[in-house]
């Protein structure tokens, strides 16, 4: 093991068994943290991860533990998929273990309800100030299930720090990963964050069996909101239409692989809430991310409709069919002027 690289993945479900994957076969030797004990034994045991990765094979390079004790001290990189809810705890139980070596990069797609920080702002909270330069995020679209066959890729690692965003690219940029840099942080992770709302949203409708046109509609609005938003909070307009912009928001609105897209076409089919989230392990972002976005929006005083369509038939019981008409009948407006301002 000798002069072989290393990198620690914190979190062992689809993307960071799938980011594991891909620096096993750049010839990292990778320490993946699980938090469930079953899924740690059979990466290591059976080469497989059923439960959140089914059909692939890990590489014999990742080592899966329980240990993030372990995992951490062993790795000066460490990449952290972890879902935004829990961001904050994970690396609370890292911190007394992160040295001024270490650097984070998140994969993260979230805003934290309540706080309403983004994951790099609960990440620089949460460890000493000395690593607050040594913090990065990677985004855009990439579907674990794609990644893990070697699909070819494209993302974007963004980080205020350029030799933080260097880092990440180099570690991961392959033949079929290819990696752009940014220092664009909250763009970059609003994007990441957003476009699961609006995935949610276009799920919704293609469940009710609306068609392509609906779905183009809600993607183009929603991505309205997304850049309004963004701006507002001191975004570059040019990163919504980047990777973790208008990237992210295509795939994850057009695919099946899309756990949100998935969870709102079983919305629209008239499956409770409550229900459709409780039917799988899998984390839907996108449902916490449009309260905290909208609580975001209002603070801000920026308009985002869709979203707040949305979070009435998330939480307050709205009928999707009456939520889709209260969009359409909204008072006239001009397109370039919306895209920013109302």
């Amino acid at each position: 093991m000798a002069g072989m690289r290393r990198a620690g993945v914190i979190g062992a479900g689809g993307w960071g068994t799938a980011l594991s994957m891909l620096l096993a076969r750049k010839g990292y030797h990778v320490d993946l943290w699980a938090r469930e004990e079953e899924v740690a034994r059979e990466i290591s045991t059976s080469h497989t991860n059923e439960t959140f990765l089914p059909g692939v094979v890990i590489p014999e390079g990742v080592c899966a533990t329980t240990d993030l004790a372990e995992v951490v001290r062993g790795n000066a990189l460490l990449l952290m998929p972890v879902p935004s809810q829990h961001m904050r705890g994970v690396v609370r139980a890292a911190r007394s273990h992160l040295t001024r070596d270490h650097v984070l990069i998140h994969a993260g797609k979230g805003i934290e309800e309540g706080s309403l920080l983004r994951l790099s702002q609960v990440i620089t909270e949460e460890i000493p100030p000395e690593l607050h330069d040594n913090v990065g995020v990677i985004s855009g679209p990439s579907h674990a299930e794609e990644v893990a066959r070697e699909v070819p890729t494209a993302i974007v690692a963004a980080s205020a720090v350029e030799r933080v965003a260097h880092l990440a690219q180099d570690a991961l940029m392959c033949p079929t990963m290819r990696v752009y840099t940014s220092h664009d942080v909250i763009g970059v992770e609003l994007g990441g964050a957003l476009k699961n709302v609006v995935a949610l949203a276009t799920g919704i409708a293609d469940g009710l069996g609306f068609g392509d046109n609906t779905r183009a509609a809600l993607m183009t609005r929603g991505l309205a909101e997304i850049a309004r938003l963004g701006i507002a909070m001191g975004a570059s307009p040019l990163t919504f239409a980047g990777l973790s912009g208008m990237g992210d928001l295509v795939v994850t609105c057009m695919s099946m692989h899309s756990r949100n897209r998935r969870a709102g076409m079983e919305i629209g089919r008239g499956r409770k809430v409550d229900e459709v989230l409780a039917s799988t392990r899998m984390v839907v972002e996108g449902v916490p991310t449009t309260r905290a976005a909208l609580a975001l929006a209002r603070r801000l005083g920026v308009d985002m409709p869709v979203a707040a369509k949305l979070q009435e038939i998330l939480f307050s019981g709205l009928d999707p069919r009456q939520a889709v008409t209260d969009l359409m009948t909204r008072g006239p407006q001009a397109e370039t002027a919306s895209m920013f301002v109302h």
